[in-house]
């Protein structure tokens, strides 16, 4: 945990001059799934996506492009306020994309820009208004040893005592990770993330926040930004954000568990045989959903 004198220095840095700039902290996902970024400065406060520039990074480093052409570039599609450096300053999520080939003509969605394949999916019947919402469940990791695998709040050797008090429990004895949960949930609302609730979940040092409702891609956004500000909050404390399903075959593992709506589903017209019969559409490709 940070000392006070920490802490004090942190207000103090936030709190200094900027001088009219802004820091822009780019977020993107790199070719291993996991989370990047690095900050630029801005002349100006930014009050629409499309004042944000373009920008780049060396893809090689990122498991996302060969040494030959490694060059990425970012294209801001979100900007959230930036809970850590506070004023104006933001997080602006980013869609990747690569070269074709080294003539340097054609860009193409990186390996792991999903959202661009995705968006044409969710702006396809945008009239309805679809609904998503993502419950999210994680697992605080220390990082005592280079494989990040010892869960927050677990004793050194062994296991914990058998899962039953520690879902939504209260108490030193069955509680791990609060602070984090606690500090990632006031921070994904300064930021302006959808975010709905949060909850100690069936796992010792295992938590879930929920994110949503949202309409159509603007889930994505708001996930992925609520990734990030859950692993850099976790940073603030030494301690590792780990998403894996299933760490231990022994215990409960971590999903994601999707909801979803339409306005019409919403209103109650054509009741259940509404919903019904749009379940059996979506069973007929239930593998290409999942």
């Amino acid at each position: 945990m940070e000392s006070k004198q920490t802490l004090t220095a942190h207000t103090q840095m936030n709190n200094l001059d900027q001088r009219g700039k802004i820091i822009a902290e780019y977020i993107w996902i790199d070719g291993s799934l996991t989370m990047r970024a690095k900050a630029r400065t801005l002349d100006a406060k930014i009050t629409h996506v499309d004042q944000l520039p373009e920008w780049n990074f060396d893809g090689s480093s990122c498991y996302m492009a060969p040494t030959e052409n490694s060059e990425v570039i970012m294209k801001p599609v979100a900007f959230f306020p930036d809970p850590f450096r506070g004023g104006d300053n933001i997080l602006v999520m980013c869609e990747t994309f690569v070269w074709e080939d080294t003539t340097y003509k054609n860009l193409v969605p990186a390996k792991t820009n999903f959202r661009c394949q995705a968006k044409v999916i969710f702006d396809e019947c945008l009239e309805e208004k679809p609904w998503y919402g993502i419950e999210q469940e994680y697992t605080l990791l220390t990082n005592r040893d280079k494989f990040n695998t010892h869960p927050y709040g677990w004793p050194n050797s062994g296991y914990p005592g058998p899962q039953g008090p520690y879902y939504c429990g209260v108490g030193g004895n069955v509680c791990f990770g609060r602070a984090i949960a606690d500090a990632h949930y006031k921070a994904c609302l300064y930021a302006g993330v959808t975010i709905s609730g949060t909850n100690a979940e069936v796992m010792p040092g295992q938590w879930e926040f929920q994110v949503g409702p949202c309409l159509g891609i603007d889930m994505g956004d708001h996930l992925y930004v609520a990734r990030y500000l859950l692993m850099r909050v976790a940073e603030e404390y030494g301690l590792v954000i780990s998403y894996d399903p299933k760490i231990f075959k022994e215990w409960n593992g971590s999903g994601c568990h999707s909801n979803f709506s339409t306005e019409t589903m919403r209103a109650g017209t054509g009741g259940m045989k509404y919903i019904d019969d749009m379940m059996a559409k979506f069973s007929a490709k239930h593998l290409l959903h999942i």
